[in-house]
């Protein structure tokens, strides 16, 4: 029961490092380690250079189908979550993050960095000539690994070729192509892929998929203790098929083969977002115990929000998740990032962040430069908010998507742009215009004649940024 007791331990052992690293300023920190969720300020005003002993460890956690909702240090109230909980309240969290309304387009924004009006061909497939994190990382001397849920295409060619030289994955292949599908073997005697081949059988039988991953994760982290390594761990969790955890007692004797949607029940959904937290805890604690503490970034997202399927009490509320949905349900996703010693504690309320930003922030993190020939990237960092130093210049204003709807036609797309108080999609979809911060769930669209002449310019300046997308896109 160790991760129970994960949030008390490190409490401690983060005090112990903030008085080595940070003598002077261990008034402020510890303060703000203990602060509760809703008495954090907006920012802190405290500016903390990474580590002058070498560039920071960084590790990414990006959950699957997780959205706003889900989280306790987010506003849920249907779940547990300690250690995410722990992440946020010790480090710092954007309210304000965005993904995609379906993960694969999501998560190529967020390996490259552009949005995906530029390189957008197929779901599930990287490009070739695409260059990603991981390869920025490698190349400025970082040992890099993926772990978890790929998603993107061409196996051990693929995920070597973009920038990961250790990895087990699932989903190494793209299913049209290769016959399997995202629900065959996902957790129980999971179906996972290891330098260029899949396990056998004989070891993963009886196994859960993600505690193959944390196996696996703390082997790299033990043979990386003396360089910069960035992992990625794509947690196939919580998404389909909603089936037992190790920790349920139905785990034994539940059937894994074939499709186990048939089976699946949305019961074993809150024992799945526990076994998650539980991982992440698990993760946590071997950095800690490697003495990585201090010089470990280390981040929790999601490719998008969570599946209609699922209700969760959100802040007193009952909120149906919205996956595949244009609305904040559907894209609105957690970002939480702790690192003592490197990364301040606070909510980041101000800042609109997306999936082309991680790259970028990662480049500042690291303290290199953006790539500059890799073709027009199209996020900003955040690594200056986790600094504690927010130039209005440096934030985005707006939310940007251009999202392909459908697998097989990519001509087949809806694109829309909101900031913090109204939201335009594009004329192929009706040019609808909303107040979002009067009308959050989209019931009543601005006619022109009703605009004020502010509203006029903000929907005009909308409409140049929609257009100029389709014009990249070749449409």
């Amino acid at each position: 029961m160790k991760h129970t007791t994960h949030t008390f331990q490190w409490r401690f052992k983060s005090i112990k490092i903030y008085l080595a690293l940070l003598i002077s300023l261990i008034s402020m920190v510890f303060n703000a380690c203990k602060k509760d969720i809703h008495s954090i300020e907006s920012s802190s005003a405290l500016s903390i250079d990474l580590l002058a002993t070498g560039k920071p460890n960084i590790i990414l956690i990006i959950g699957d189908d997780v959205g706003y909702d889900i989280p306790t240090f987010n506003g849920g109230e249907s779940y547990e979550t300690p250690n995410l909980d722990f992440m946020a309240f010790n480090g710092v969290y954007f309210p304000n993050c965005f993904a995609m309304p379906d993960g694969p387009p999501a998560r190529i924004e967020l390996m490259t960095g552009k949005y995906s009006c530029r390189n957008f061909t197929e779901a599930r497939h990287l490009n070739p000539e695409d260059k990603t994190i991981g390869n920025m990382l490698r190349d400025a001397g970082y040992s890099t690994g993926y772990v978890g849920k790929w998603h993107l295409d061409g196996g051990d060619t693929s995920i070597k070729n973009h920038g990961f030289d250790k990895y087990l994955v699932f989903m190494p292949y793209n299913p049209k192509t290769t016959g399997y599908d995202q629900w065959y073997r996902r957790y129980k005697n999971p179906l996972l892929y290891q330098n260029g081949a899949y396990l056998p059988d004989s070891v993963v039988e009886g196994k859960y998929s993600e505690d193959l991953y944390n196996t696996y994760i703390n082997n790299f982290i033990d043979s990386n203790k003396s360089k910069p390594f960035f992992l990625i761990y794509s947690c196939n969790l919580v998404q389909h098929p909603w089936s037992p955890t190790p920790d349920d007692p139905d785990f034994a004797n539940w059937d894994a083969s074939g499709d186990e949607r048939s089976r699946e029940d949305v019961k074993y959904f809150p024992g799945m977002v526990k076994y998650m937290d539980k991982m992440i805890g698990k993760l946590m604690d071997k950095i800690s115990e490697t003495g990585l503490t201090s010089k470990t970034v280390v981040m929790f997202t999601s490719d998008n929000g969570t599946v209609p399927g699922i209700k969760s009490v959100y802040k007193g509320d009952t909120v149906r998740g919205g996956k595949l949905d244009t609305k904040r349900t559907s894209i609105n996703v957690p970002l939480a990032v702790y690192g003592p010693g490197n990364v301040v504690s606070g909510i980041m309320d101000t800042s609109i962040i997306d999936m082309t930003d991680f790259l970028t922030s990662f480049a500042g993190i690291a303290k290199i430069p953006v790539p500059t020939t890799w073709g027009k990237l199209d996020g900003k960092t955040f690594n200056d908010n986790l600094q504690g130093n927010i130039v209005a210049t440096k934030q985005k204003s707006y939310y940007y998507t251009f999202w392909p709807t459908d697998f097989d036609a990519p001509n087949n797309t809806t694109s829309f742009i909101f900031d913090y108080n109204y939201k335009l999609y594009d004329s192929a979809h009706g040019g609808q215009f909303y107040n979002i911060r009067l009308d959050v769930n989209e019931k009543n669209p601005i006619d022109d004649d009703d605009l004020t002449n502010a509203e006029r310019k903000i929907k005009s300046s909308f409409n140049a940024i929609l257009k100029k997308g389709y014009s990249i896109a070749g449409y």
